[in-house]
């Protein structure tokens, strides 16, 4: 734990929907949702305005339009959710070189290792001036938390939401925590707070006041201990700037069961080159082979080969997960297949064999023949978070509507109209409405799908002008300097 809560933790508000509400003015202000459009498709971010309707992330699609049935219901354009998570991402970098991001809305950040805080009150300036710097680059708000710790800066950024700063003072930690549910705390998930609560303890003073020895009779000792710690304010986890990725994965929700043994393995050769692809995407490769079959009863099956080494081979990812596939019975058919590697190194089995190859060759004769080039450095990937699973269905279900040429929300520029976005199709139709990011509501308009002058387009950046924070943090505009606590900050007490 610090002395001055110089750890921030940022997380952009209701990322996906509010990136939907920036580019689409007729959005704004309106229940919009985002995730995977199919029967089984799931909730990957609602707006607020969806949020009090009941709709939350991970719920079934069928269930988000029961409760919202005049919400807009939008296919995930990850393309855009990337860019401007690339743009908040490099002003984090510019308070500190150990940022670490959770996923592509979310990250820690060590104010201390950067230099630009060291107490209270430059801590919270930051943080302030952050929020403007966010906001004026890419459209969109975001909540921050300050604390002395991770975990505490975490719970802070959530206490915020939406669109706040909540800092919170080294020494109060166990008095803010005391009236929080247990589910606040990392690593208390539905089973462990449901465990809890049968042992009478719902709140987080209750956990701090059993004591350590009766949550380890409860938990078990690391998770006992752990938990004793964190009640009590206790945090020690630095903020990392790297995290390799522990497994790379892809899966499928099929609208219809599969019940034909052929085409379930067709579907498991196709995830299979996804994954792959997924792979070498990352300069990486992997060892152990990783099957996931949910049945049509909701039961899910997991298994797994490794390999004699890392592979990046298709053919062999492919051959693995096809046996696996053989030893798992789908008589009563297949909802969900999914495919991952795990035990990822960034060399492969056949590049070991290659560098032997090079050095016998060499050794031979001084001028080798053929040399191969020694494998390429891996890309930074990051590991798999809670948000990017919640959001997996939805970003799954964007793939198989591929093959759809107007997905809902995306993207279109008509010869005559200009740029626009689909509102819906079917039955031959294509509903546009013809408005930009920085204009007012557009016209909605219909062609027919092949119409020669309407064509899919890149999405348009949120911000017609934005605001050049080039020099942030060192120098600052005019309108961020001095500035103290503002609307929507707060301390804890």
């Amino acid at each position: 734990m610090r002395a001055a809560p110089t750890i921030l933790h940022l997380d952009m508000d209701a990322f996906y929907a509010s990136a939907e509400q920036a580019a689409k003015p007729s959005l704004r202000g309106k229940p919009v949702v985002v995730g995977g459009l199919g029967m089984r498709g799931v909730v990957a971010t609602a707006s607020y305005e969806a949020r009090r309707l009941g709709v939350h992330s991970a719920m079934p699609m069928a269930q988000a339009r029961r409760l919202a049935p005049n919400a807009a219901y939008l296919v995930p354009r990850f393309a855009l959710y990337r860019t401007v998570s690339d743009q908040v991402m490099e002003l984090l970098g510019r308070l500190s070189p150990l940022v670490e991001p959770l996923s592509l809305d979310e990250a820690f950040v060590d104010l201390e290792a950067g230099g630009v805080a060291d107490d209270s009150a430059s801590a919270r300036a930051i943080g302030g001036q952050l929020r403007t710097v966010i906001r004026g680059v890419t459209g969109l708000s975001g909540s921050v938390g300050l604390a002395g710790s991770k975990m505490l800066a975490k719970i802070a950024s959530e206490e915020a939401k939406p669109d706040g700063l909540l800092l919170i003072e080294p020494g109060t930690e166990r008095e803010l925590l005391a009236p929080m549910s247990v589910r606040i705390l990392p690593g208390v998930g539905p089973a462990t707070g449901d465990h809890l609560r049968r042992a009478g303890m719902t709140l987080v003073s209750h956990l701090a006041e059993a004591g350590e020895a009766e949550l380890v009779r409860l938990l078990g000792k690391a998770h006992g201990v752990a938990l004793h710690r964190m009640a009590q304010g206790f945090d020690d986890r630095p903020v990392v700037a790297e995290r390799d990725a522990k497994s790379v994965s892809v899966e499928d929700t099929f609208d219809v069961d599969l019940h034909d043994r052929v085409r379930v393995r067709a579907e498991v050769e196709r995830l299979a080159d996804r994954c792959v692809q997924r792979l070498r995407g990352a300069g990486r490769s992997g060892r152990t082979v990783v099957l996931k079959v949910r049945r049509y009863d909701f039961s899910t099956l997991t298994r797994s080969e490794t390999l004699r080494g890392p592979t990046d081979d298709p053919t062999v990812v492919r051959e693995a997960a096809a046996r696996l596939l053989e030893a798992v019975d789908t008589t009563g058919g297949v909802r969900l297949l999914g495919v991952g590697v795990t035990g990822l190194a960034d060399f492969t089995q056949e590049d070991l064999f290659a560098q032997a190859a090079d050095a016998a060759e060499h050794a031979a004769a001084e001028h080798a023949a053929g040399e191969s080039p020694g494998p390429a450095a891996p890309d930074e990937q990051q590991e798999r978070t809670v948000d990017e699973q919640a959001g997996e269905d939805a970003r799954d279900s964007e793939e198989q509507l591929a093959s759809r040429r107007w997905p809902a929300g995306h993207d279109v520029r008509h010869e005559v109209h200009g740029h626009g976005w689909v509102q819906g199709s079917g039955v031959g139709r294509v509903t546009v409405r013809f408005e930009e990011p920085w204009t007012p509501p557009g016209r909605v308009r219909t062609f027919r799908v092949d119409d020669p002058q309407l064509r899919p387009a890149e999405p348009l950046r949120l911000v017609r002008d934005p605001v050049d924070y080039s020099s942030w943090p060192a120098s600052l505009p005019k309108s961020l300097s001095g500035a103290g606590p503002g609307e929507g900050e707060a301390s804890s007490p």
